[in-house]
């Protein structure tokens, strides 16, 4: 299973437009591979370097499997959790300073999730444990000003 972006390659800068310094919608991306097992897809984007510890920018469950990505902007047709902001959103990375990574991690699972939209990332972790399927992570960096 992979996920790729169309606007940044792994390890590779994301382009302004996708943080608080720009428009601050989310990047296009694009799955592909997925196992014929899966019932669902999940993604979570998270920044594993901000200064009070992990903080979730984006998470998606219940999505298709058949679905070959999220367009630029497109808020998907799935359950779209809690970030460490506590909205129901993507939120474009704002790292106070430095440089921060910034990792997307797309589960296919054999089942779909009953959790609902108020669960941030350790619900969803420990909701998918012993469902997964396959995995892909893909990772861009970001830094203010640079």
């Amino acid at each position: 299973m992979k996920i790729t972006s169309s606007v940044f390659a792994d390890n590779e800068k994301l382009p302004q437009k996708y943080s608080c310094d720009g428009d601050a919608i989310n990047p296009p991306l694009s799955f592909s591979e997925v196992p014929s097992g899966a019932k669902s897809l999940a993604l979570i984007m998270y920044d594993p370097d901000a200064p009070s510890g992990m903080f979730v920018h984006w998470i998606i469950w219940n999505l298709p499997p058949s679905i070959l990505g999220i367009e630029e902007g497109q808020s998907p047709n799935a359950v779209i959790g809690a970030g460490s902001s506590g909205k129901n959103a993507y939120m474009g990375p704002c790292p106070p300073s430095g440089s921060h990574r910034y990792i997307f991690e797309l589960y296919a699972l054999d089942n779909m999730l009953n959790i609902g939209p108020d669960s941030g990332r350790e619900t969803l972790l420990k909701t998918i444990g012993g469902h997964i399927v396959g995995k892909s992570t893909l990772t861009s960096t970001y830094e203010r000003g640079a």
